[in-house]
């Protein structure tokens, strides 16, 4: 396939994943998450994070990943500042914030999703994280 037809692709492939980050608010943007993957999703949260691994399907992400955040952080998000798509992958970069329950500590970390998408829904992710300023408000 030519670069010419993969261009509305990576255009789609594109908006889709910007969705998932630029809703009102955590709620809708979690619900577009979960609309947006499919079944079979791998999501991978970097070595060296807290919640590191490798989860499939939606149900070992939210409970692995999005319930703790949200029972461990305040204001925990993401704040994308750039997107590069190609193809069928789109990385967005910017950077998690929030305050650790246990500590009242804050944080700034940057941050890099690798999103890949098969027949125009996301099939894996991959955290790219500086996990060290996560751990310093975890202790």
């Amino acid at each position: 396939m030519n670069t010419s037809s993969n261009a509305p692709h990576t255009a789609q492939h594109l908006a889709l994943v910007r969705s998932t980050y630029e809703g009102r608010n955590a709620a809708e943007n979690a619900q577009r998450l979960h609309d947006a993957v499919t079944s079979d999703i791998h999501w991978t949260e970097a070595a060296g994070f807290p919640y590191a691994g490798t989860y499939i399907g939606w149900d070992e992400i939210q409970r692995h990943v999005f319930a703790r955040l949200a029972s461990e952080w305040q204001n925990y998000r993401v704040t994308i500042e750039q997107y590069f798509a190609h193809q069928d992958q789109v990385v967005a970069i910017g950077t998690y914030s929030g305050i650790y329950l246990k500590t009242g500590l804050a944080f700034s970390a940057r941050v890099a999703h690798l999103w890949t998408l098969r027949d125009g829904r996301i099939s894996a992710f991959e955290q790219i994280v500086d996990s060290a300023m996560v751990w310093r408000a975890m202790k």
